[in-house]
């Protein structure tokens, strides 16, 4: 299994970025995906889930700006980040659970800053 994170960068609050995980060595259809994020000194946090049907799930300080989606045919999920605010800055993990192991990307840094 591997998942490889991109997309992140530094934005100015109310920017935007869509952050991308290509994964590798299962099915992503199949498979819930999750994006985390962890911030300096914080422990990492939920952001978002989707599962193989569909459904989507936020933390609460995400939702309506953020939006996780997926691309089976390209075995890429997203996660759409608008309004932007210097809270979100953190580095942003994509994860999958599989055969009952958790599996991380390598993470992108997303620095929201004026």
């Amino acid at each position: 299994v591997q998942l490889q994170a991109s997309g992140g960068g530094l934005r100015q609050p109310g920017g935007s970025l869509r952050l991308s995980c290509v994964a590798s060595g299962f099915t992503l259809s199949t498979s819930v995906m999750n994006w985390f994020r962890q911030a300096p000194g914080k422990q990492r946090e939920s952001v978002a889930t989707i599962t193989s049907g569909g459904s989507k799930n936020y933390a609460d300080s995400v939702k309506g700006r953020f939006t996780i989606s997926r691309d089976n045919a390209k075995n890429t999920v997203y996660l759409q980040m608008n309004s932007l605010k210097p809270e979100d800055t953190a580095v942003y993990y994509c994860s999958t659970i599989y055969m009952f192991t958790r599996y991380w990307g390598q993470g992108t840094q997303v620095t929201v800053s004026s």
